[in-house]
């Protein structure tokens, strides 16, 4: 759940603005392709919810075991999904401005709900910042990838945006997440790409986090089981996600989503102090 931090090629990181397709070909190619598939982002969005919340009651209430393994590595789907719909979100968005003020009041409510959730032992404790906050930085760094010309300026700010993500859950794996999903916007090549160094850089944290704590072996089984998430979000948007928002309750799956987050946390954190836990 809580996730340390990482490192990527700069030439990945760094990007001026949103990248652009490679030919006409290729983004005539990615457009017919999009009309064979069914998914909606919305039914993304609530399977990418779903897991969120067996990752969840994993952490805080299951013992180590099978089951704990399975919904732990089912979760990890969630962060990765979020990154992208965030590159897609950003692009297509009527007002950034609405978009960020969106975000930020939902950390914002996110907070106490997320510290009252991972605490152990106690009613509250900080534990970090949550995944909201971390999406807003990446917010703020898709904005200073596209607006902020100067080029050290830009790389500085997206540096120090980064640096801020440690405090955050997903620190520097999810700016990076976002990036990578930057970097292959409008090309199907470069987004297998892009969701392949994903998986590989996360299972690559969790082998280097485990390596004074579990057996060769086991730590190499964990990493690479870790990476299933990962690949299963790769699976839904790559081959079943058709671009399109669903047709009816827009307004509702909009807020549903936002609500989601601090709701759950806040409901799984009541049931631990009532269990004691």
């Amino acid at each position: 759940m809580f996730i340390s931090s990482a490192a990527v090629n700069a030439n990945l990181v760094f990007l001026p603005s949103a990248a652009t397709s490679s030919s006409t070909k290729e983004q005539n190619k990615m457009n017919l392709s999009q009309k064979e598939k069914r998914w909606s982002k919305d039914v993304v969005k609530y399977i990418a919810m779903a897991a969120m919340l067996l990752n969840h009651i994993a952490y805080i209430f299951l013992p180590e075991g099978i089951l704990f393994e399975i919904f732990l590595n089912l979760g990890y789907l969630t962060a990765v999904t979020m990154c992208y719909f965030l590159v897609e979100g950003y692009q297509y968005t009527h007002s950034k401005k609405k978009y960020l003020q969106r975000l930020v009041l939902f950390a914002f409510l996110s907070q106490i709900p997320y510290s009252l959730a991972f605490t152990s032992g106690t009613y509250i404790e900080f534990h970090g910042f949550s995944m909201m906050t971390t999406l807003v930085l990446c917010f703020l760094i898709l904005l200073t990838a596209e607006q902020v010309k100067n080029k050290p300026v830009r790389i500085l700010l997206i540096v120090l945006m980064m640096l801020l993500s440690l405090f955050c859950d997903w620190a520097l794996l999810a700016p990076i997440f976002t990036l990578l999903f930057l970097w292959a916007k409008n090309s199907d090549g470069r987004l297998k790409l892009a969701f392949l160094l994903c998986a590989v850089l996360f299972g690559l944290v969790n082998f280097v986090g485990g390596l004074t704590i579990f057996p060769l072996a086991i730590n190499l089984r964990n990493s690479f089981f870790s990476m299933a998430g990962i690949g299963l979000a790769a699976f839904c948007i790559l081959c079943l996600y058709n671009g399109q928002r669903a047709k009816r309750a827009q307004n509702f799956s909009k807020w549903f989503f936002y609500l989601f987050y601090p709701v759950h946390l806040l409901l799984l954190g009541i049931i631990r102090i009532a269990a004691g836990l």
